[in-house]
Order: C-alpha cells, then sequence, then structure tokens
C-alpha cells in the first residue's frame, strides 16, 4: 500500500469513528465486476458492497437514470407524489404477491417498518415475534433484537422485548415457541451473515402452516436474497411459499440508498396516515435507479442467466472443496449466492485467505467464521468465475 491509499486512509482514521475493520484500499472508481484503488490496483469483485452492486458498478442504465433524475428533481419528502417512486411500487406489485408497498432507506428501516405492521396489524397484546438463530436482521435496535445472534446484542442491552430466537432447522422448537402474544414469524429464506444457509422448502412451507394455523403473519427478510440475487426476482418464488410481508433493499438501486416493505392490501390497511413515516424513503433519484435496475433485471434471460451462473459457480466450488478436503467440506447457497464451508483447520485461515485474495486483487469475505461468500455483479462473467476459482485454487495449494 503506498502513494495516495496511504493518504487517504490516514486522513479517514483521523475522523470516522472506528466501526468498520475496513481493506487497506481507497477505492475510486469501477466497471462493471472491476474496481481500481487510488494507487491504479485493479480488483475483481466478488462481494458487489455486500450484494447491493448487482448490475456491476456504473451499470449504464442506472448510470444514465440517476442523471437525469438529479437533473430534474432531487427531494420534495412524502407530502407530495413523485413519478419515478410511484412507477417502482407498480413494478414492484406487478412482479411479487405484494399489492402494497412502503419505502425506506435500508433494509433495517424495511424491518422495522415489518415489525410495527405486524404488531399493529395483529392488535393489542399480541406483539411477539418470533425469528432464527443465526438470523441478522439490522443494526437498529429493534432489528438487532430480532437478530439471532448475540454477539450483535452485546453492549446494547435492554434490547426491546417481544423478541424470541427459534433454533435454526429446528421446526417443533419453533412450534413451541408459538403462544398467545405472537404475532408473527420472521425469517430470511436463506441466512446470509451467519454463513450462507438456505432454509429448506419443507421447512419454510411448515412455517408457513405454523402461521396459518395460529392466524400470524410470515415476514420474509429478502434484504440480500432480493432482486435477483438467487435466480429469481425474489427467493420466494422457489420456495413454493408465499410470505404475508417481505422486505427489501440492498440491491434494489444498484447502489443508492433505499428500503421496501411488501404486503397485501388487508394488511397494509392497518397502517393508516401518520402511523408510520420516512423523510427520504422512496427518494426520486433511488427511485429512479431503481426503476432502471428492474427493468434490465426483469428482460428475457437476464435471471436465467443468473441461475445458469450461480450453477456454474456452485459447480466449481464444489470441486475445489473436493480437491482440498483439508481446509473445505461443501458447496452451499442459491444463485449467485455461494459459499464455501470451511472445515474446523480451513476456519482458522479464513480471514488470512481473504486478505491473501485481496492481495491478489480478488474481492470476498469470511461469513459466519465458517463460510467463504461470494456475492459478485449478477453481471459476472463464467470467464471471471474462472479467474476466481483459479486463483482460489492457487493459494489452497499453497496452504496445504
Amino acid at each position: 500500500m503506498s502513494g495516495d491509499n496511504v493518504n487517504w486512509i490516514e486522513r479517514s482514521d483521523k475522523v470516522f469513528i472506528g466501526t468498520y475493520s475496513r481493506f487497506p484500499a481507497v477505492l475510486v472508481k469501477g466497471q462493471g465486476c472491476r474496481l481500481e484503488d487510488a494507487d491504479g490496483k485493479e480488483y475483481l469483485d466478488f462481494l458487489a458492497g455486500i450484494a447491493v452492486c448487482s448490475l456491476g458498478h456504473c451499470h449504464p442504465e442506472v448510470t444514465r437514470a440517476i442523471c437525469e433524475q438529479a437533473g430534474r428533481l432531487l427531494h420534495v419528502s412524502n407530502l407530495f407524489h413523485t413519478r419515478p417512486q410511484t412507477e417502482l411500487a407498480e413494478l414492484l406489485v406487478q412482479n411479487s404477491f405484494a399489492e402494497r408497498v412502503f419505502f425506506g432507506n435500508s433494509g433495517a428501516e424495511a424491518n422495522e417498518a415489518a415489525i410495527k405492521l405486524a404488531r399493529i396489524y395483529s392488535g393489542e397484546n399480541r406483539f411477539e415475534i418470533i425469528s432464527l438463530s443465526g438470523s441478522f436482521h439490522g443494526r437498529t435496535l429493534a432489528t438487532v433484537a430480532a437478530t439471532g445472534q448475540p454477539k450483535f446484542h452485546k453492549g446494547f442491552e435492554p434490547l426491546p422485548a417481544g423478541f424470541q430466537h427459534a433454533e435454526f432447522g429446528d421446526i417443533r422448537g419453533l412450534e413451541k415457541l408459538i403462544g398467545p402474544q405472537t404475532c408473527a414469524i420472521l425469517c430470511e429464506p436463506l441466512q446470509g451473515e451467519s454463513g450462507v444457509r438456505p432454509l429448506g422448502r419443507e421447512y419454510l412451507q411448515q412455517i408457513r402452516q405454523f402461521c396459518d394455523a395460529h392466524d400470524l403473519l410470515l415476514i420474509f427478510d429478502e434484504v440480500q436474497t432480493g432482486i435477483g440475487r438467487t435466480g429469481s426476482l425474489f427467493a420466494y418464488e422457489q420456495m413454493g411459499v408465499v410470505p404475508d410481508i417481505l422486505t427489501s433493499a440492498k440491491a434494489l438501486a444498484n447502489g443508492l440508498p433505499i428500503g421496501a416493505m411488501l404486503t397485501t392490501e388487508k394488511i397494509a390497511a392497518a397502517f393508516t396516515v401518520g402511523s408510520h413515516a420516512s423523510t427520504f424513503g422512496g427518494n426520486p433519484v433511488s427511485a429512479a435507479a431503481a426503476v432502471a435496475t428492474l427493468k434490465v433485471m426483469l428482460a428475457d434471460g437476464f435471471l436465467d442467466a443468473v441461475k445458469s451462473k450461480g450453477n456454474y459457480l456452485a459447480e466449481k466450488l464444489a470441486e475445489l472443496a473436493a480437491g482440498y478436503p483439508k481446509l473445505a467440506r461443501g458447496q452451499r447457497g442459491l444463485g449467485l449466492l455461494q459459499g464455501l464451508v470451511l472445515t474446523d483447520e480451513g476456519k482458522e485461515k479464513g480471514q488470512e485467505i481473504v486478505q491473501e485474495l485481496f492481495g491478489r486483487g480478488i474481492l470476498i469475505n469470511f461469513a459466519g467464521n465458517e463460510v467463504l461468500r461470494f456475492i459478485p455483479p449478477l453481471v459476472v462473467s463464467r470467464e471471471e468465475i474462472d479467474i476466481l476459482i483459479r486463483e482460489l485454487d492457487q493459494l489452497f495449494s499453497e496452504l496445504t
């Protein structure tokens, strides 16, 4: 690391609160699946801003939409209607189970809205929400309380009441937690932050049955799995299960901040004027970027290509695991959200592997202290996947 990278990092370290463990690079530009830092080093991006830049960096259609809207109207608040916001809501309704949409600025805000809606819809004395161990739902106090990972709770207690956590995969244990105060079950169709852990179709279908039997709402957190990441616009489409409320964010505007909560007409009616709001939610520029993003993804062949490339990446990761049994014990994931599951010996080297790949110009991360996570832009090519696999193969051979 040298030159401009050092200068900007030193300046950064003097002014920011230290909540991030950043890579030692100052990224200054990107195109497609490639990024460049302040010293001119290029990186192949298999992180995509943590599943955000799904059309890659500076996609021409998204960039054009942002620039045109920024030159027309930046912000008026939700006291007024805007065209991009309405067009975006129409696209989401037309391409999902939903009939109504609420916009915020992030996944945490979308999940907060879902929590509030579930409580107000369910009525007095029904306020408890069951989520799963290993889940991740955001960084606000309520979404931290819903998150089933104690490491995110530490230091912030007492957390808001009304959240219980069922053991991941234990359907009978989950059923036992349902009581007269339960109003909803909240889960991710595939847990990303805890190690790329898909929830099985049968498991999700049983949760849906519990919700129907006990008059509970089923909330799907698709902040990471939604907007094309798994090979369908939303992951629930592949599960044979339809939620009552769905949250989305990360990839929705391909890099600009926006979050969305989707639900049905009947459930949405519980929110009335003044019961929930967001000053910036559905901002015209973010909404215009999201409209452009969805139009690209909904074009013929795009999502089929994501499935095909996801299968290809999964196959290559499985082959890599088979070749290095001391370091890896398999692959799991959906679409272009894939994980290489490490052995105990491999886990000890997880962060080292991430840093070594960074040094070789490839960006990934280590999720749940168990899995190397690969979430490239959905426009990634097979040739770029081959580059990743080749570098991993070389690195693994050096580590064994």
